[in-house]
């Protein structure tokens, strides 16, 4: 579910799961159910899209964080193709890892690998890793300890499946399409450590501060 700032849906955020449109919806229907005994309530809107006519059930709800400015919203159905990656990301990051993402759904695979390796290196530096290979930079921050041993493993992993791809010969076999999945989750897995469970920490500090 998708957090934004703003007192009504924020139609712009969304986005047309069978044409891929952007922001161009009108709201059909609307109902709303409050919640007992608080202010806080449960909206339900149709959307009709302005490009294809298709129709998205949209899910949203006001939150107490940061006063009546920020929803969280959930749409369905949902893209297949995604479009945007998490704000708290670095843009490096996050531009690879969609890039990664796309190819997986265009079946991609090598280009897939090469974009997840890309997205890996990013972050780590984004981290502060030094080294003169992406090898060294995961051993310069797991001796740091902001990678732990399991998440080390899993850039390791990365790296290795993204290699052939980053580092190609004459006559090499294309990237498996198991292997370039795995890479992807596995680089799910990663930033979800280095970014969004701090990002999410750093949320309830604020509101804890708040009260």
């Amino acid at each position: 579910m998708e957090r934004v700032r703003w007192r009504e849906l924020a139609l712009w955020r969304i986005t047309c799961p069978f044409c891929s449109e952007k922001g161009n919806f009108s709201v059909e229907h609307h109902a709303e159910k409050n919640k007992p005994n608080s202010k806080k309530k449960l909206n339900f809107d149709t959307l009709k899209c302005g490009n294809c006519a298709g129709y998205v059930m949209t899910l949203w709800t006001a939150t107490a964080d940061f006063g009546s400015q920020l929803h969280s919203f959930k749409v369905l159905p949902w893209p297949l193709r995604i479009d945007s990656y998490p704000e708290h990301w670095p843009e490096g990051v996050g531009r690879y890892w969609l890039q990664a993402k796309r190819s997986l759904t265009d079946e991609n695979w090598d280009a897939a690998a090469l974009m997840a390796r890309s997205s890996l290196q990013v972050a780590l530096r984004d981290n502060g890793a030094v080294g003169s290979s992406l090898k060294q930079e995961i051993e310069d921050l797991s001796s740091k300890g902001i990678l732990p041993p399991i998440m080390k493993e899993w850039s390791d992993n990365v790296r290795e499946l993204g290699n052939e791809s980053a580092h190609p010969k004459p006559g090499q076999p294309p990237t498996a399409t198991r292997d370039a999945k795995d890479i992807v989750n596995f680089l799910d897995f990663l930033l979800e450590y280095l970014y969004t469970l701090p990002h999410r920490i750093e949320q309830y500090r604020k509101r804890d501060e708040e009260k």
